[in-house]
């Protein structure tokens, strides 16, 4: 594992979530990324999986400033580092699951079109673009990630994929 690789992506994730760029990871940001995913896959702002997606970022934003002792002023990217790293590399890859899980679910659920409970290429493409990265990196991607072949990912899978890459052990790119 690349400590200097997951820092590296860790703060890249910090300048994506800080959204109106003041140096602070503060509710609203998480909020509108929550948003910006949901636009992305143009679902209107009071749709079930859109609210989902947004309670799970917030539940995150409180998970993380709690952690970080952050609470009421926002949190700092060192603060985030911080938390981020004990979550990773102290808490193990259990607590990692336990704070993003939510996050990853109602991703599927967001990104599942034809509600098989899976991510098949079109509806992960969907999902990479949602979050950021160029259309037709996704059949690329999947073949990289998807450990049994079957050319879908689970809500577990994608859970791992992204624990992997957050640990620096997966070499693609989820960030935009």
């Amino acid at each position: 594992m690349s400590t200097a690789l997951a820092n590296e992506r860790l703060r890249k994730r910090f300048a994506r979530w800080d959204v109106d760029g003041n140096g602070l990871l503060e509710l609203n940001d998480f909020q509108q990324e929550a948003a910006r995913i949901a636009q992305g896959f143009g679902k209107p702002e009071d749709a079930p999986e859109v609210q989902a997606l947004r309670d799970a970022f917030e539940a995150l934003y409180a998970h993380l400033s709690e952690r970080s002792g952050s609470a009421q002023a926002g949190i700092t990217e060192d603060s985030f580092l911080r938390a981020t790293e004990e979550l990773l590399f102290s808490g193990g890859e259990a607590a990692f699951n336990r704070a993003l899980g939510p996050v990853v679910k109602s991703l599927v659920t967001l990104s599942d079109a034809n509600g098989d409970g899976v991510l098949d290429g079109q509806e992960f493409e969907a999902w990479l673009v949602a979050i950021g990265l160029p259309a037709g990196q996704a059949g690329e991607v999947l073949s990289k990630v998807d450990e049994n072949g079957d050319g879908v990912l689970s809500e577990d899978e994608l859970l791992r994929v992204v624990r992997e890459y957050h640990y620096g052990r997966l070499d693609i790119e989820l960030l935009g």
